[in-house]
């Protein structure tokens, strides 16, 4: 006869696989948080070349951790903490303490103001990205300018003027202007297109092939002005798509099809 008042309940133990860390993904957002340190250690040395160098590797990182972990199928929320954490540093913190150390600290309480709202705009974009996943949402576009394309715009725009060895303070307005700019368009509610609905394991016609052939010969042949063009071309693009709805402008076709949840993913 069973004694049911001294039998104890099943307990499920969660398994020990469970409750790991992937290594793979995390070690490429080690890797953008690493390249957002080295950013500020230069900056205070006066190497802001290296600093901005680093900034855009972090981007570069930042946009692999994510697609390894979904390749792999190593998602996790540890992933998805960590990645934030990692962002703030990197496009976040970093950015702002390059372009005040290079071109701000010479203008008192405006210019560490102006170099705050850059920073504060990249927390409130992170966070609100973080509280959004679950939301209805069309997946090809973000909400406001992305942190990393923020910190690309910073960290290229440092890049030209140090290889055209334009001194900081002779720029300063427009490095508040272009700090102020990313962090204010960051937390707004403009459109930016995201690239994610591009299947990279699909065919593409001949000459996509060819377009991608020479942007990569025309980054390597003037890196710094290519990449600051490109993205204050992407900085701009948010406002002219606002601009174009405003006007009336119907919607084309690739960009009318109806709205899909997006699944959670950790980029910002």
């Amino acid at each position: 006869m069973l004694d049911f008042k001294h039998s104890k309940p099943d307990i499920v133990r969660p398994r020990m696989r469970d409750r790991g860390i992937y290594l793979l993904p995390n070690l490429f957002t080690t890797g953008a948080l690493f390249a957002g340190f080295y950013a500020i250690v230069q900056a205070m040395n006066g190497r802001f070349e290296y600093a901005a160098v680093a900034i855009l590797i972090a981007m570069v990182l930042d946009g692999l951790d994510g697609r390894v972990a979904r390749l792999t199928h190593t998602q996790s929320a540890f992933g998805a903490e960590f990645d934030s954490l990692s962002d703030m540093v990197s496009f976040g913190v970093a950015p702002a303490l390059v372009v005040y150390e290079f071109a701000l600290q010479g203008m008192g309480k405006f210019g560490w103001i102006a170099a705050f709202v850059y920073c504060a705009g990249a927390a409130l974009r992170l966070a609100r990205f973080n509280t959004q996943l679950e939301a209805p949402s069309d997946k090809r576009f973000f909400q406001g300018l992305p942190s990393p394309a923020a910190a690309a715009l910073i960290a290229s725009f440092v890049w030209v003027m140090v290889e055209y060895e334009v001194p900081g303070p002779n720029v300063r307005w427009v490095a508040a202007f272009i700090a102020l700019f990313g962090g204010l368009t960051m937390v707004s509610n403009f459109k930016y297109y995201s690239g994610k609905e591009i299947n990279l394991r699909k065919s593409v016609p001949f000459f996509v092939i060819l377009l991608v052939m020479l942007a990569f010969i025309l980054i390597s042949t003037s890196p710094p002005e290519v990449l600051f063009g490109v993205f204050i071309l992407y900085g701009l693009s948010g406002y002219v798509y606002a601009l174009m709805l405003l006007m009336g402008y119907k919607k084309p076709a690739l960009l009318s099809s109806p709205v899909t949840m997006s699944l959670p993913d950790e980029k910002k």
